[in-house]
Formats: structure tokens, sequence, C-alpha cells
């Protein structure tokens, strides 16, 4: 006899979820760890690079949990959108709707963390995501009739992962959402007590409802942040989505095999890591910060106009730095320079130990020295 496969919603126990934590206990207590010391080290900087620091983070998961979905954005209309909402920005932000949507959306999250979950909350944040899609029906759950599969695939040959429920159990699902999340709370009567934990647990039930015709993915790495946030008592400074896109398969094969069963230790073991790495990077961004924070004042008096344009240039790209380093050629594309110039503004550099030659040659380029 053939037994048809079953998704976690249709079994009996749906959203009854278990999990064994005794072979996390070590990860979760690292998260916790690193949580309080990238607290200490933003603490330790100026006012003005604690702002840039979260602006930062903001802009590295509004450009990584829509890559995640296949939607690149602007890195500059990001950030001129974010700066533009929190007042920072005097210059009029990009034109793109979808930039500024994911700017909105990352602002939101962090100025809400605190407040309950509510069906206007989700609606709100969906709508601010489909700014400049004009075929989805913003801020409203799904309403279609056909079967909601998450597929991957070309067209005709697609692989059918996960069908969520029925849009007419939507409303009924989601209120049920909407209550267990806030029930599982700091404080509330259900309370889940690890904030990683209550965050895996969160992302994966709501993919699971998939209640929206588009943006599940994004509004459920959102919530999976609100979690944390209302975990650790204030805006979570790191970006899940970062990770998880430079581990896309492993995230969807983690997903599938998390949506078979309500029994997710193997969902909760994998997101956790994952939440641990993304701190990782978060302390590394802040002492990236720090470190050029020291470097401009070191050099401030030091560098013409030109050295000091590329300079900020090589550093937006943060730790990871520009790619492929910085060459006489992109140095004469973004400042105009001729190539003598540019060849003896990058030699200067050097000289100062600002950035560290590698190669020789024609294929002689530099890297930023931190």
């Amino acid at each position: 006899m053939i037994r048809l496969m079953t998704y976690n919603w249709q079994q009996h126990d749906w959203p009854e979820f278990r999990y064994d934590l005794s072979g996390i206990e070590d990860v979760l207590f690292a998260f916790a760890e690193r949580t309080g010391h990238a607290s200490g080290l933003l603490k330790g900087l100026t006012a003005d690079a604690q702002v840039e620091t979260t602006i930062e983070m903001m802009v590295v998961e509004a450009l990584k949990t829509s890559a995640i979905e296949g939607e690149l954005l602007s890195r500059k209309d990001v950030m001129s959108s974010i700066r533009n909402n929190l007042g920072l920005a005097p210059e009029t932000p990009g034109g793109d709707k979808r930039a500024a949507g994911a700017a909105a959306l990352m602002i939101d999250i962090r100025n809400s963390f605190v407040a309950p979950l509510s069906e206007n909350m989700l609606f709100d944040w969906h709508r601010m995501i489909m700014q400049g899609h004009r075929h989805i029906a913003a801020g409203q759950w799904r309403t279609h009739a056909d079967p909601m599969h998450v597929v991957s695939g070309p067209v005709g040959h697609e692989q059918v992962h996960f069908e969520a429920p029925p849009s007419s159990h939507i409303p009924k699902e989601m209120g049920r959402f909407i209550q267990w999340f806030n029930d599982t709370t700091p404080g509330g009567n259900a309370e889940i007590r690890k904030a990683p934990v209550r965050s895996a647990v969160a992302h994966l039930y709501f993919e699971s409802v998939h209640p929206f015709e588009d943006g599940n993915g994004r509004i459920g790495r959102a919530l999976s942040e609100k979690a944390l946030s209302q975990g650790l008592g204030r805006p979570a400074l790191l970006s899940l989505s970062r990770v998880i896109e430079a581990k896309r398969k492993e995230y969807y094969d983690a997903l599938k095999e998390g949506q078979q069963s309500n029994e997710i230790t193997a969902w909760i073991t994998w997101f956790v890591n994952i939440a641990l790495e993304a701190q990782i990077q978060a302390e590394e961004q802040i002492d990236f910060t720090l470190k050029k924070a020291r470097l401009f004042d070191r050099f401030r008096d030091q560098l013409n106009e030109r050295q000091t344009q590329i300079l900020r240039r090589i550093l937006d790209e943060g730790p990871t730095g520009f790619d492929g380093g910085m060459s006489a050629k992109k140095y004469m594309v973004i400042t105009g320079a001729s190539k003598a110039t540019a060849t003896r503004d990058l030699q200067d550099l050097a000289d100062k130990g600002v950035l560290v030659p590698a190669g020789g040659g024609r294929s002689i380029h530099y890297k930023i020295n931190l």
C-alpha cells in the first residue's frame, strides 16, 4: 500500500511542535554569550558609529532577505531610504519603490519589536515589501482557490517542495499563529525562554502556513528577527539573511525536512546555528566599524579629496572589502583621475600604510589595512 506524503499542517498534532534541545545547549550558551559581547562592543563606539553600525546591519538584511527571493536591490537605494527614514539623509532617496519598501520594513521591525504581533502589523509589513509589485494583492491574506505550492525549477519542470494549507484555512490558521506568537513572548503564558528557539519555531510555523500570495519568506525572516529582539529585550543587531543567503540550498532543504513532521529538532538545530553565525558576523561588523573610525581619525588630514573618496568607497563594502581589491583602473573610474594620478595616489596610500599592495605589474591591486 502506497502512503501519500502528508505535510505538518495535515497531521493530527499540528501545530504542537516537539523538539529536544539537549544537543544544542552549548550553541544556545554561545549565542547568549556572543550577544552580550556584541552589546558591549557596540557601547564602546561613539554615538555616530553606533548609528552607522545599526544602519549597515539593516542595509545588509534588506539586501540579503530580498536576494534570497531572487530580488536584487541597489545598496545605494536601500541605504538612502533607510537614512531618509531616520532623518539622516539630506538627499532625495532613490526612486526604486522596492528598495523603499524593504527599508521601511527594516525600520519598523526595530521600532515596533516590543509591540504584540497583530494581523494589521503583518498586513502593513506586506504592503511595504510589495511596493513596486503591481500584480500582487498587498496587505491581505491570499484568497485564490488553487493549491499553494512552494516550488523550484524552470517553468514546466517545477519541483513541488511543499503544499501549504488551502486559502480558506488561512484566517483561522493565522489567528492561531498570532495567538501563539504573543503567548510565547517573554512573560507570556506559554513563554519560550530561549530567543533563538522561539525565532526558529516562529519561522517554520509561519512558512508552513504561507498566508500571503507572495513575500512569505521575507515576512517570515522579519518575524524571526522580531522574536529574537523580544527575547533579547532590545533590537537584535545581526543579519540572519546574510547567513541564510550564503546557504540558500541548506535553508530550503532544512525547511522542507522541518515541514514533514511536527517533531522539529533538526530544524531548530540548523536555525540556532545560523543565528550564532549571524551574531559572530555582527561582532566582526562592529569591530570593523571601530577600526574604520580609527583609520579616518589617524589619516584625516593626510589624504587628498580623491584618496578620501576612494577610502570611503572601499570601506562602504564592509569587512570583506572591495571585490578583487582596488586597482588603478577602478580608481580612475571612481574618481575621474588620470592613470598617472591614480597610480601616484595609490602608491602614496600604500606608503602611508592605508593600503597594502598585492600582485605586481599590471595586476597590482590594493587591500585596506585595518
